[in-house]
C-alpha cells in the first residue's frame, strides 16, 4: 500500500550555484527511477546553516512531496547517502490525501 511522504534534502552546491535547477532535476528523477510518485517539489532558496558540516555554511533546501511504498524509504536514504551533494535528508510520513466530497441536494 502506497504512502504520502515528505523528504527535505539540504543540497551543497559550492561552486555550482548556476547547476543547481539541474541537480534538482537529477534529484526527482533519482524518486521516479526507485518507484516513487512525485506529487510537488519546492524550492526553498539558499540558507545558512546552523553549523557547518562539511565545511560547508550554505545550502540549497529542496522539499519533495511524494507517494511510495514504505520500504522504499530505507532504499532512498541509502541512496542519498552515497550521494555527495546531499548531506542532509530528512523524512516524514504525511496524511493520506483528502478528496473533496460533493454535497448531494
Amino acid at each position: 500500500m502506497k504512502r504520502r511522504y515528505e523528504c527535505l534534502l539540504a543540497v551543497g552546491t559550492r561552486g555550482q550555484e548556476d547547476s543547481v535547477k539541474e541537480t534538482i532535476e537529477r534529484l526527482e528523477s533519482e524518486f521516479a527511477k526507485e518507484g516513487a510518485a512525485v506529487e510537488q517539489v519546492q524550492k526553498m532558496e539558499k540558507r545558512a546553516l546552523a553549523y557547518s558540516p562539511r565545511h560547508l555554511d550554505t545550502a540549497y533546501y529542496v522539499n519533495f512531496v511524494f507517494e511510495a511504498e514504505p520500504s522504499l524509504i530505507t532504499k532512498l536514504r541509502n541512496k542519498f547517502k552515497l550521494d555527495p551533494i546531499v548531506f542532509l535528508q530528512h523524512y516524514q510520513q504525511l496524511p493520506a490525501k483528502i478528496t473533496a466530497r460533493t454535497s448531494k441536494p
